[in-house]
């Protein structure tokens, strides 16, 4: 499963510049058990590249001009992760190098990528017109070009993958101990589902009758940020920041509202003066952390991203929603170290990171690998599932070592939930819509139990998750259900 060293003269040309990629590199500078090691990290890449931070993230508190300048540095140094920028050929040589040689502490170099809010947009007569599509740009692609097909992958060293495999588990193999009986009762065809009082997604989950409402537990979601004037979010308790230069954390785009609505919006929504809607939030009681890491387009980069999970993680978030990712290839052969070193480092700090697995398939034609990072071993990959309990005909699902594949599912297609003014709610498909159901589930049961947070968390996730006549590539361990 791992390659032959990759010295500087076996760096491919392209190496790591391709499609979807900002020019930037992604260090991983020390292993994450043992983060304090960055700063010998940050003196070899001086020396065998003359690269120094220009910025430093603390706690997520920096400059967002420096997570997107091409040419800046940034830091994070309580996650072992450097951003570097004006990185010639030369010396990216010199840094794959010095991964290669296991007497330093540098782990990994990976290109630094563009991400996307991972929903399956709705037609253009749901929008208004081909001109108003929610992202302005064209919906996620169903499956990788031709041209991405032809890039070639990152490329890490053997002892770095190595280690990487011998430090962290899959949360499968973490989880194998759990006892996951497949009941007889828990496999009957889905109801139909009537809304006027519940959405779909909070009957199938039972969130919507739950006890629990997340009451003390923080959530963050980071997406397209929140409209911060929504009648249905008046008086929560609303932390936010954006991560995306020159703009608010108020959401432009309408993805980051409406999966703050599924995770952590209310149970009572506000009156309108078309009659009350149903109910749509799983965890109405939840500290709500909006972490703005997409622009109103719905794209970032990986600086902001990671700065975003810094800063949930910094506040004490035991949640981390991200309904984002990007298509990986079919040749490629990794899973990207710097999100499954962050994740791991959520771990330690009581944080489960769970992402959207994506929509890249055409069921039953293809089904396309879980996307990144969702495909991390240590982040909680979540398929979708629609109203008759099935496999979405867009969820990603197959299973692709090394990769991750699909952990848990949850509601995805036709789900209500919040969106900025003055539309106020909407009804959108994707895994972007099934990854908040999971997120508002796990805050119900961190509520429930002190002991649930990071791995205990997902173990408790995905034992009690219920269990459907699906193959597990598609669902994991099944439909998520809440205490």
């Amino acid at each position: 499963m791992t390659e032959q060293n990759q010295g500087p003269d076996q760096v491919p040309e392209e190496f790591p510049l391709g499609p979807g990629t900002t020019g930037r590199y992604v260090i991983v500078t020390a292993p994450a058990p043992r983060v304090e090691d960055a700063e010998q990290g940050l003196t070899t890449l001086s020396s065998v590249a003359g690269v120094s931070p220009d910025e430093t993230s603390e706690a997520g508190e920096v400059d967002p001009e420096a997570l997107t300048n091409p040419e800046a540095t940034v830091d994070f140094p309580d996650l072992g992760l450097l951003v570097a920028g004006g990185i010639d050929r030369e010396r990216a040589d010199h840094i794959a190098a010095a991964v290669d040689d296991p007497e330093n502490p540098l782990q990994a170099i990976v290109p630094e990528r563009i991400y996307r809010a991972l929903q399956e947009g709705p037609t253009d007569e749901e929008w208004g017109g081909a001109q108003q599509r929610p992202f302005g740009e064209e919906p996620v692609t169903e499956g990788p070009t031709p041209e991405q097909l032809g890039a070639p992958g990152a490329q890490f060293s053997r002892e770095s993958l190595e280690g990487y495999r011998a430090a962290v588990q899959n949360l499968p193999e973490k989880l194998a101990a759990a006892d996951l009986p497949l009941l007889a009762a828990e496999v009957a065809p889905a109801a139909v589902f009537d809304e006027s009082q519940l959405s779909w997604g909070l009957q199938a989950t039972k969130a919507g009758t739950s006890q629990f409402s997340g009451r003390g537990i923080r959530v963050a979601v980071l997406d397209t940020g929140l409209d911060l004037g929504h009648p249905d979010f008046a008086g929560r308790n609303i932390v936010s920041q954006s991560f995306v230069p020159n703009q608010p954390v108020q959401d432009g785009a309408g993805h980051g509202t409406h999966c703050i609505g599924t995770a952590c919006g209310p149970r009572v929504p506000f009156k309108s003066g078309g009659g009350s809607p149903p109910s749509y939030g799983c965890a109405s009681n939840c500290n709500i952390f909006a972490g703005k890491v997409l622009s109103n387009q719905g794209s970032g980069a990986t600086a902001g991203i990671i700065a975003g999970m810094q800063w949930a993680m910094s506040n004490g978030c035991q949640i981390i929603s991200m309904s984002l990712g990007r298509t990986i290839r079919l040749d490629e052969r990794r899973f990207n170290p710097a999100y499954e070193q962050v994740a791991r480092v959520g771990l330690q700090r009581g944080t489960l990171i769970i992402a959207a697995a994506g929509n890249d398939s055409a069921r039953p034609g293809r089904i396309h690998p879980v996307g990144e990072p969702a495909n991390s071993p240590s982040i909680l990959a979540v398929g979708a599932l629609d109203e008759s309990l099935r496999p979405a005909s867009f969820s990603n699902g197959e299973h692709f070592p090394p990769h991750g594949a699909v952990d848990i599912a949850g509601p995805g297609v036709n789900v209500y939930s919040s969106f900025p003014r003055p539309v106020l709610y909407r009804r959108l498909n994707g895994t972007s819509m099934a990854t908040p159901h999971v997120a508002g589930v796990a805050a119900l049961w961190a509520e429930a139990n002190g002991i649930f947070r990071g791995v205990a968390l997902a173990r408790q996730l995905l034992r009690s998750a219920r269990r459907l006549p699906l193959p597990p590539r598609d669902v994991g361990a099944g439909l998520v259900q809440a205490p």
